[in-house]
């Protein structure tokens, strides 16, 4: 197809009426209903999905490249306790990604998008050395909760899971992706979801919030950093996961090193004083700064490592 050709297919398929959208797919912009936001706030986020640097084609289907470069973006949005509105994508094209490759990638973006409740409305197609796709993502909250705001004697809670999606990356790269016993971990990293309803359940009483994208110590890291605070992780409470202790078994790795330093699960973590429905504690917060572990061997502070762009070596 050419260019005309491929941009009517994913009208098509991406194509739906969501409120408050009153131009989609097919004008040079999409028009929005600023009514629709007020008089709350509207949150917008933005992520990059780069094939060699977020995923390697062996690894996952088409559809699913689609499915995880929404839910990236979509898991921004609900660490702010917003509900998501609409969205943009920008997709870059090598020549070896043929149309039927396009339209799943399309078909996993629209699942995804059903899935939250905001459509992709535009976007942008152009041809590019790998193939990238970039979400733009528009939602809407009465009081975004940031990651600054945390206080000492708030309880450190955490809905979704930690280190299972690292655990689904490492079976794959070992050519384990098969075996029964690592089947859940696989689907964590190939299809996460972002938890927008738990957002949702947070937002009244969370001080702070994050989600997990880039390992658990990073990230909480960001909100301690923000909030001026120290937040000290129970081990016991990470290793409750019976399915990410099995895994991290399987592949003979550490669950702890799992559930502090992998990422792409998309847990959310947030400060309260008070319980969140649909979330556990997993720590608490005191003055200081800085990140620790406790566990029966007490308690030792632990450096914020996690995925880094702009660091050669990782560690996940």
């Amino acid at each position: 197809m050419d260019e005309r050709a491929r941009i009517a297919m994913l009208a098509r398929l991406l194509g739906a009426a969501a409120p408050g959208v009153e131009v989609g797919i097919g004008d040079d912009a999409a028009v929005l209903d600023a009514a629709r936001a007020a008089p709350h706030r509207l949150v917008w986020t933005i992520d990059e999905q780069v094939e060699g640097t977020h995923f390697r084609r062996p690894l996952l289907s088409w559809r699913d490249v689609g499915w995880r470069t929404y839910m990236a973006a979509a898991s921004d949005v609900a660490a702010m306790g917003a509900d998501p509105w609409c969205a943009l994508c920008a997709i870059a094209v090598p020549d070896d990604v043929d149309d039927g490759a396009l339209a799943e990638i399309a078909r996993g973006q629209r699942e995804a998008a059903e899935a939250t409740g905001a459509p992709v409305v535009g976007g942008n197609l152009a041809r590019g050395p790998v193939l990238s796709l970039a979400t733009t993502l528009l939602g809407v909250a009465a009081r975004p909760v940031q990651r600054r705001g945390a206080r000492a004697g708030d309880g450190v809670w955490m809905a979704g899971r930690v280190g299972l999606a690292a655990a689904g990356l490492r079976a794959l790269e070992r050519g384990r992706g098969q075996e029964a016993s690592l089947a859940e971990a696989v689907a964590a990293w190939r299809t996460p979801r972002a938890l927008v309803a738990e957002g949702r359940a947070m937002r009244a009483v969370a001080r702070a919030a994050i989600d997990v994208s880039d390992g658990l110590a990073r990230d909480a890291g960001h909100v301690a950093e923000a909030s001026g605070v120290r937040i000290v992780l129970d081990e016991a409470a990470l290793l409750a996961d019976r399915a990410l202790v099995d895994a991290a078994a399987a592949l003979g790795g550490s669950a702890v090193d799992l559930a502090l330093h992998g990422g792409e699960d998309y847990a959310l973590v947030a400060a309260s004083d008070v319980p969140i429905a649909g979330f556990r504690r997993v720590g608490e917060v005191r003055e200081g700064k800085g990140m620790a572990l406790r566990s029966a061997r007490g308690e030792q502070d632990i450096e914020p490592l996690g995925y880094d762009h702009f660091r050669s070596e990782q560690t996940s």
